[in-house]
């Protein structure tokens, strides 16, 4: 018989390092091979999005967002005083690392 393993995500602070969109995520887990410190796993649900065990930990390195091939799927989460100074003109938003 195959032993159980959970996984218990750490209570996730106001400072998420990502935000992922589910309804266009296509669960490719991209990110959690590029994350070099492992914030997450695959979801065991196929096609899910990976879900964010450690966010207190990422680096804020911009890897999982830069390496996302679905555009929208997920968007990085600058920590205020990390924000970069750059923004689309028209928008506001600040611009992806692309």
């Amino acid at each position: 018989m195959a032993e159980k393993v959970y996984a218990i995500p750490n209570v996730q602070t106001p400072n998420v390092p990502v935000k992922i969109n589910p309804e266009k995520c296509i669960g490719c887990n991209t990110c959690v091979e590029t994350c070099q410190i492992d914030v997450f796993i695959p979801n065991p649900k196929k096609g899910a999005p990976p879900i964010i065990l450690h966010p207190e930990e990422c680096w804020y390195c911009g890897c999982c967002a830069t390496d996302c091939p679905t555009p929208g799927a997920m968007e990085f989460n600058w920590p205020l005083p990390l924000k970069p100074r750059w923004r689309n003109k028209e928008t506001g938003k600040v611009s992806q690392l692309k």
